[in-house]
């Protein structure tokens, strides 16, 4: 399927003017960053780069979008021609997903013809502003959670292939596992879920429901117990699954004197190693407070798939330079107030003292050659047109999420703080 049509309308309206004008050619380099993160955060985490590469490689004008693009009146005949033979043959670099950013960093770099790179702003922006934001909010929810597993549940709180998007960047930001099947199926991300309150509103009695769950599912199973009355519940489900029985969750009520309970009583009856997990519109604020309490597991649904208050993250995609004819390579860059931008190539660094990053430094201009204590933060993802296919599909998710741990892992300490601050280490320029 094509992802052509996946973009703005003056993206083509753009193109149609600079072939007119002779300029669509001209060799350029767009940049993607964000100008700030979410008040009081102190990084974001890349994501959606596996995702993106993917949705490039299907950008191709079809016969039918070429007719509704005519019909539409959207370009002239030169720029259908042009549109007919697209295919990306530029450059992108970029930060390896599953790495923190910060504001000003610049996380994607596309080098190509003004045309053949401006087609694809929309896309690119879709997939990182949406991606980045969950990965970012997932991301301080698993450091809340202190090494207990999380698990993402918010398909019915995103659209239908924004879940599928939502389920990826929250495994690449440490979830241990989604309730999305397409998910599951397609970047091979681990899946759970047995049963909702409507099983147990379906039978004549909670027992009822419980007994036929274990008899489907085994005793290992997971059982709702807050339909009606949680004590009577937990003493229900011990009794038909026995002490083996795998996990109890909680979706409702006060968490903290809840569990607590639960446990207690879990404990009382046998079951010992029986877990507790809880759902209940958590975010990373809830799970924190939760740190004391005896849960071993967290669902998490609403606020991650919607950046936990930050659905988007900001990025812009701006050109910073551009190759003239008589001048080579010249910086561009906006002026406008409250949104001017840098211009120029750039090669971001990350800056270390004894393995912990203390900056986040740009270099512009020529490519320099980096100290001992300055790792480069720019991979090549596709080259002269040829994608680099390690960071797709099942493979490029895990590589993500191994990455990421190894990121967040050189960060300060004061990075992981909930509480309102600044980035976590400075963005400089040299």
């Amino acid at each position: 399927m094509t992802t052509a049509l996946l973009t703005d309308r003056y993206e083509l309206t753009m193109i149609d003017a600079a072939i007119r004008a002779g300029t669509h050619d001209r060799e350029c380099v767009f940049e993607v960053f964000t100008r700030r993160l979410p008040a009081g955060r102190r990084y974001g985490i890349v994501a959606g780069t596996g995702r993106l590469l993917d949705l490039i490689a299907a950008f191709r004008f079809a016969d039918a979008e070429l007719a509704w693009l005519r019909d539409a009146g959207v370009v002239t005949a030169p720029t259908l021609d042009w549109l007919a033979n697209y295919r990306f043959h530029g450059s992108i670099r970029g930060y390896a997903e599953g790495e923190a950013y910060f504001p000003n960093s610049p996380v994607l770099i596309v080098e190509g013809t003004f045309a053949e790179a401006v087609i694809l702003e929309t896309l690119i922006l879709s997939v990182l502003n949406y991606d980045c934001a969950v990965a970012s909010a997932a991301a301080r929810m698993v450091n809340a959670a202190q090494k207990r597993p999380v698990v993402e549940m918010g398909s019915r709180r995103a659209g239908e292939q924004s879940a599928v998007a939502a389920a990826r960047a929250a495994f690449v930001a440490g979830f241990t596992a989604t309730s999305n099947l397409e998910a599951g199926r397609t970047w091979g991300i681990p899946t759970m879920g047995t049963a909702a309150h409507s099983f147990t509103l379906l039978h004549d009695t909670e027992a009822q429901a419980f007994q036929a769950q274990v008899d489907a599912l085994g005793p290992a199973t997971t059982l709702l117990v807050d339909t009606y009355d949680v004590t009577t519940a937990v003493a229900t489900a011990v009794r038909i699954a026995g002490p083996t029985l795998g996990a109890v969750r909680i979706d409702s009520g006060d968490l903290p004197e809840q569990v607590a309970a639960v446990r207690k009583q879990l404990d009382l009856l046998g079951a010992t190693n029986t877990t507790i997990t809880v759902t209940n519109d958590l975010d990373e604020f809830t799970i924190a407070a939760l740190r004391a309490a005896p849960v071993d597991s967290f669902g998490v649904g609403t606020s991650v798939v919607t950046g936990s208050g930050h659905p988007a993250a900001g990025m812009v995609y701006k050109l910073v330079a551009r190759n003239d004819p008589e001048r080579g390579w010249v910086s561009v860059a906006k002026k406008s107030a409250d949104k001017a931008t840098v211009g120029g190539r750039k090669y971001p660094v990350r800056q270390t003292e004894h393995g912990v990053a203390v900056a986040e430094i740009i270099y512009i201009g020529a490519q320099p050659q980096p100290s001992l204590n300055e790792r480069p933060l720019l991979v090549d993802l596709i080259v002269d047109g040829v994608t680099d296919d390690c960071y797709r599909g099942i493979a490029g998710t895990a590589r993500a999420r191994e990455h990421r741990a190894h990121s967040l892992a050189e960060l300060p300490q004061e990075a992981m703080r909930l509480g309102r601050g600044d980035a976590a280490i400075p963005t400089l320029y040299r």
